[in-house]
C-alpha cells in the first residue's frame, strides 16, 4: 500500500506527493496571534507552563507590564504581558486593557455646596449681588459661580460704594427685588460704613442687605499662605494699597497692566472656598440667601 506521507511526516518533500497540494494540514504556516485585550475575568492558558487561568488585573513591576492569572484553586501567577498565551484554543497577544472611564464629576462646587449636574442655568432673578469691583466680581465668580447660575442671581458691579445711594435710587428694590451688597473695608467707624449707612436710610426696609469684610481690598481675602506667605504685608497710609502689596512681593508695579497680571496671579491660587478667609466666606453666603429668599 502507498504511503502518502511517506516516512518522515516533517520532511518537505511529504507536501509534494502527487495529488497532495502544497500547505497541506500537516504543513499549514503557524497561526499568527492575535491582540487581546486583558481584560478581568478573561480565561488564558500560559503556552510555555500550560498554567490556566483567568485575568485579575495587569500591573507593572520593575519596569515590565505583568499580567496576574488566578487559576480555579485560587492561586495566582503573573507573567509578562504579550504574546505566549491562548484563548479559546487560538494563541493571542495580551494587551493592557483599555480604561477610557471619563473622569469622575465633581460632587461638590468650589463653594462646597453639592454640585447640581445636567441642570440649565435658572432665569436671572430680579434680585441682584452687587460687588464694589472687577476683581470682587471674579473671586466671586470663581467660588460661587455655579451656585449663583443654579440660583439665578446676577453679580453686577458697582464701581464703588461712593456710588451705592445713586445706584439703589435707580434699581428701586422692594421686597421682591431685593439687592445685596458686598463691600471692602466695612467696620465700624469707616468711610464705607457711614456710606453704607446713609445709602440704607433711603430704602425700605428689608429691601437691601449691606454686608462686607474688614479687608482694605479683597485680595487680603486670599490666605496669605496660597502665595507662600505668612500673613499680608502691612502697607503704610498714604500708600496705594495694591501698588505697595506688590512691591512687597517684588512683582511689578508700574503700571494698571502690572496690577491686573497680578490679580490674575492671585486668583489663580484660589482652588475653592478653602483657600478664602472665612470673613469672607460668611458674607457671601449670607448675601446669596437674602436674595434669593
Amino acid at each position: 500500500m502507498h504511503d502518502r506521507y511517506g516516512s518522515d511526516v516533517l520532511s518537505s518533500a511529504a507536501s509534494r506527493t502527487p495529488g497532495v497540494p502544497d500547505g497541506s494540514a500537516h504543513h499549514r504556516r503557524r497561526p499568527v496571534s492575535r491582540p487581546r485585550a486583558a481584560d478581568h475575568g478573561l480565561v488564558v492558558e500560559d503556552v510555555t507552563t500550560g498554567w490556566v487561568g483567568a485575568v485579575v488585573r495587569v500591573e507593572k513591576s520593575g519596569g515590565v507590564h505583568l499580567v496576574v492569572l488566578e487559576d480555579r484553586r485560587g492561586r495566582t501567577r503573573s507573567f509578562p504581558l504579550g504574546p505566549g498565551f491562548w484563548v479559546d484554543g487560538q494563541p493571542v497577544e495580551l494587551t493592557a486593557p483599555v480604561t477610557s472611564r471619563a473622569p469622575e464629576r465633581p460632587t461638590r462646587t468650589a463653594s462646597g455646596s453639592v454640585a447640581v449636574h445636567d441642570r440649565p442655568a435658572r432665569v436671572a432673578r430680579g434680585s441682584r449681588i452687587w460687588v464694589e469691583g472687577k476683581h470682587d466680581a471674579e473671586l466671586v465668580e470663581k467660588v460661587w459661580g455655579d451656585d449663583l447660575r443654579v440660583e439665578g442671581v446676577v453679580v453686577e458691579l458697582l464701581d464703588g460704594v461712593d456710588n451705592l445711594a445713586d445706584a439703589l435710587a435707580e434699581f428701586a428694590p422692594t421686597p421682591e427685588r431685593r439687592v445685596g451688597v458686598l463691600v471692602d473695608h466695612l467696620v465700624p467707624g469707616s468711610k464705607e460704613r457711614r456710606l453704607a449707612d446713609a445709602a440704607l436710610r433711603t430704602v425700605p426696609r428689608g429691601t437691601v442687605l449691606v454686608l462686607g469684610h474688614p479687608y482694605v481690598d479683597v485680595w487680603q481675602a486670599v490666605k496669605a499662605e496660597r502665595l507662600g506667605l505668612a500673613s499680608w504685608p502691612a502697607i503704610e497710609r498714604g500708600t496705594e494699597w495694591k501698588r505697595g502689596i506688590l512691591r512687597e512681593l517684588g512683582w511689578p508695579a508700574a503700571s494698571i497692566e502690572d496690577v491686573g497680571r497680578a490679580w490674575q496671579r492671585i486668583l489663580g491660587t484660589v482652588r475653592d472656598y478653602r483657600d478664602l478667609d472665612p470673613a469672607l466666606l460668611g458674607r457671601v453666603e449670607e448675601l446669596i440667601d437674602f436674595v434669593t429668599a
